[in-house]
């Protein structure tokens, strides 16, 4: 598959897009912690990430499509940081893009977008300085 096919989808395939008007969260899956229970590790999730998941989970709530998306999937996302005295420009600070991929896909899978995050084949994300805070977000299926 050419690169400049992955861009559009096919004809027919459902296509979502929107952009969420909150500050994108900084806390991310990176920041889950460990507890020794009974002589066993125990992952658990603390009250800042917990919080952070959710905001995230009810502002994506209202984009969820009817059904889950199908096939393979694409997926670009711009996340815009509002900077404190900083010019719009790239964001080259934590959090990682990847940490905050994990988390978005998380919840998109969790609330139905598709049925798997492993169905998201072609990704593209940025993270950005900007006058207005958000997550910009496409998603659409592709082609078999």
């Amino acid at each position: 598959m050419r690169i400049n096919q992955v861009h559009n989808a096919g004809e027919g395939a459902a296509k979502i897009e929107f952009e969420l008007h909150i500050d994108p969260p900084r806390t991310t899956h990176q920041q889950k912690k460990i507890a020794v229970v009974n002589g066993k590790p125990h992952i658990y999730t603390p009250a800042r990430l917990s919080a952070a998941l959710s905001v995230l989970g009810w502002s994506l709530a209202p984009h969820k499509p009817k059904e889950p998306l199908k096939g393979p999937l694409a997926l670009v996302v711009r996340w815009k940081f509002k900077g404190q005295r900083k010019k719009p420009g790239w964001k080259v600070t934590r959090p990682d893009t990847d940490n905050l991929q994990k988390a978005l896909k998380d919840e998109m899978g969790k609330l139905g977008f598709y049925q798997d995050d492993a169905q998201v084949v072609h990704e593209e994300c940025e993270k950005v300085w900007a006058d207005v805070p958000g997550i910009e977000i496409k998603l659409w299926e592709l082609e078999p």
